[in-house]
Order: structure tokens, then sequence, then C-alpha cells
């Protein structure tokens, strides 16, 4: 048989082989994807569209040259670490983490799978990464706020709702970023003439504290940066509405969802950045070599249906330079 036929026949045979074996002959990559949020989600559903679309447009086209596996943990910690489980027994060549109550679990049953997170405001101060520039191990990615932020978020509530006088701030008790934005806010509070009251964002606390907390007037809230609080953001804003509470939201969602004003960094972006953080792990890079970022841009939101119910008028100068503003 001459060289050229004996190519041609095992080329033809591959062709004809099974689905499975010709999966082993070419492997195909994995990517895990692990998010708080329930699968039905529109704002999960939004930024699988976006992370997709930025895949392809680097070459990587879902179902042909890679696979990805999507995990929802529905606000559920148990799911999390079960899912975290799951990617990880699927032997993923890199898993995306949204949040840290994902990246958390994670990083309890790997120390080898690379892994890129999203929506993680402090991955220095929770000990995920040795520093921003360094991140050291297998793990980078995109984080959200820095502390400073709190600040904004005080004077924003101020400007919309001077008389108030009383804080609740809403945060994940249970992280370093929950930690880090409760100290940064108490640092910040004397100086805008407030009292801060933390309410941790499990919903039975927020619920039995709010219903306290409203009872005595000039009483307004600020929403910190946390996976929890996305994941129940809808009764979070149902009980500002309630109790009529002017408040200040870390991500326009809240706002989309009802919510008066926000003020911070997009939650959809990050997923075309985590693509090229993909990509360039997929074709080798190591995620140590791989610079933990900041966003670039932060947006204010302001919603006014939601003012005229609470009966406050929007400051001209804040409309004047809002991204966006919901009528």
């Amino acid at each position: 048989m001459r060289r050229r036929d004996f190519i041609t026949l095992i080329g033809g045979t591959a062709a004809g082989w099974p689905l499975p074996a010709r999966a082993q002959a070419e492997r195909v990559p994995l990517i895990g994807a692990i998010a708080p949020l329930s699968p039905g989600d529109a704002e999960g559903q939004a930024r699988v569209a976006v992370l997709q679309q930025a895949l392809l447009e680097l070459g990587w086209v879902v179902g042909r040259n890679v696979r990805i596996e999507y995990r929802w943990g529905s606000g559920d910690a148990d799911r999390n670490h079960k899912n975290a489980a799951e990617l990880v027994g699927l032997n993923a060549d890199v898993i995306l983490a949204t949040g840290t109550p994902t990246l958390e679990p994670l990083l309890k049953v790997t120390r080898t799978i690379p892994i890129v997170f999203v929506q993680v405001a402090d991955p220095v101060g929770a000990g995920f990464v040795e520093s921003l520039s360094r991140p050291g191990g297998i793990v980078t990615g995109f984080t959200t706020i820095d502390y400073d932020t709190t600040a904004k978020w005080l004077e924003l509530l101020k400007e919309v709702a001077p008389n108030v006088r009383r804080v609740a701030l809403l945060r994940d008790a249970g992280t370093a970023s929950g930690i880090g934005q409760w100290a940064a806010s108490e640092a910040f509070a004397r100086s805008f003439g407030v009292e801060l009251r933390p309410v941790d964002t499990s919903p039975a606390e927020i619920e039995r504290v709010l219903n306290v907390f409203a009872r005595n007037p000039d009483g307004g809230m600020v929403v910190t940066e946390s996976g929890s609080a996305i994941v129940h953001r809808d009764l979070i804003v149902t009980l500002a509405a309630r109790y009529r509470l002017p408040a200040v939201y870390a991500l326009r969602l809240f706002v989309t969802a009802g919510g008066l004003i926000s003020y911070g960094s997009s939650t959809i972006d990050p997923y075309r950045h985590a693509a090229s953080y993909i990509d360039r792990i997929l074709k080798g890079t190591k995620p140590s070599d791989l610079p933990v970022q900041y966003p670039t841009r932060f947006e204010r939101v302001i919603n006014l249906k939601t003012a005229k119910a609470l009966g406050l008028t929007i400051p001209p100068s804040l409309l004047a330079t809002a991204d966006e503003v919901i009528e």
C-alpha cells in the first residue's frame, strides 16, 4: 500500500470513529463555571451570554472546540460546595468562579485547577491571592471595589435624603469583604453625620432587623457588595419600599429591580475580561502570571419612579451626571 493511501485510510477511519473514541483522540477543553445565582435568574443568563460571546470572539466555539459546564448555587451554601466538588471531579481545565461564596469552596477541593474569579471584593484580604500584581498560586481574576467606595455610597445617600441620620448597612459578615466594607463605612460615617447599624445579608436577619430599624424616623440604607445581597435583591428592594427607606446600592441590578440609586462597577463587563484570561490559560499561561485587575469604570444609576414613591427630589446635579436614569 502506498504511503498516501495509508494516510487517507487512517484519516477516514478516525472520522468514522464513534464520538467517545474521537473525544479521546482529540480532547475538547472544559471550562467550569460556578455562580451563586439561580439558573433562571436574568442577571445570570446575561452574564452567560456575554461570556460565551467574548469566548467566540477569541475563537472558542461552545460545542465545537470548547465545552462549558455551568453550576448554579441558588443562594445555597451547601449547593455551592457540591457544585465546586462536581466541577473539580470533571477535571475542568479552568474554572470561572463568581463571587466569594463560590471561590471559597473551590479552594477547599482543588489546588491544581486554574481559577478565574469575578465579583470578588477583597481577594487579598480573604487570602485568595498573595497580591493584586502577583497573585501566586492557581487563582486570578477581576475584583470589584476598593473600600473608599463606601464613602461614595454614604455621600450619595445624604445627597438624595439629607435628613437621614441612621443607616442600616447590609453586608455579608462572614466574608473578608463584608468585614472590610463595614470597617471602612464606620470610618467615614462620622464625617457624614450618620450612625450605622450593621445588618447581615441572610433573609431572616434582613427582615428582622429592618422591621425594628424602620420604626424610628430619619432612617436610610446602604447595601454593600456581596453575593448574598445579589441573590436576595428582590427581598431587599421590597423591604426598602415597604419601610420607605431611601437606599443606595453597590450595583445597578438593584436599581433595575426597583431600588433608588446605585454606584458601582458593572456586573457584566468582568465576564468579557474573564474570557480573555480563560483564553490565555487554555493556551498555557499560568494564573500566577495574570494580575488581578480593578474595574476601570463605575456607573451611577437612578430610579426616578422609586424616588417619587419615596417623596424624594433628586438634585439636578445628580441627574445631569448619572450614567442612567430609569423613569
